[in-house]
């Protein structure tokens, strides 16, 4: 590799640590605590985000439930979308899947990169009137609108798509495996 290349990948990875490191370890425990609840209420995690933030929230939707035993749902169907999107408009797909699958007491993570993202931001509105708990993950402007809907805030400090995505993610799984207790355990 030359040297341009490898300096390059030193910074980026260099980068991607530090913004990872950067979590506030009082919201993580407020966090755990949340999804913990849950196991004794017998409610769910919804997850929703636009682009990678909606693939990510399949991903991590699928670990809570399989790995964790968490249910876990996120609203990725590409007829549910579709259906949505023309009867309400894109803006509002995420409120009214929340108005048909959620329940008081669920708990909705929202991922959106730059947190201004009007559908992800009325499914936070949503879900306030459902009494159900908001975790938010957001990048770009610290002082984004969807911030202000949360009730535990996660925020990388950067500008960059896909360093702020690949924060959330870490941080995501993080919490998955933290349920289970394990840093590292094979595929069941």
């Amino acid at each position: 590799m030359d040297n341009h290349n490898q300096l390059f990948f030193n910074q980026y990875f260099d980068l991607i640590a530090e913004k990872i490191r950067q979590i506030d370890l009082e919201l993580i425990h407020k966090t755990i605590q949340m999804i913990k609840a849950l196991e004794t209420t017998n409610n769910k995690i919804i997850l929703a985000g636009n682009g990678g933030s909606a693939a990510m929230a399949s991903h991590v939707s699928v670990d809570f439930t399989k790995v964790a035993g968490i249910r876990a749902i996120n609203f990725n169907e590409a007829d549910l979308i579709t259906c949505f999107a023309n009867d309400y408009g894109y803006e509002k797909i995420f409120e009214k899947a929340i108005d048909f699958y959620g329940d008081n007491g669920d708990l909705l993570i929202l991922i959106s990169s730059s947190g201004n993202s009007a559908n992800v931001i009325n499914a936070a509105q949503r879900a306030k009137q459902k009494k159900m708990g908001i975790i938010t993950f957001t990048g770009f402007d610290k002082d984004n609108l969807l911030k202000k809907e949360g009730d535990v805030n996660f925020w990388v400090d950067s500008k960059a798509y896909n360093i702020v995505e690949m924060t959330h993610h870490v941080w995501l799984l993080s919490f998955v495996d933290n349920i289970v207790g394990k840093i590292e355990y094979p595929a069941n």
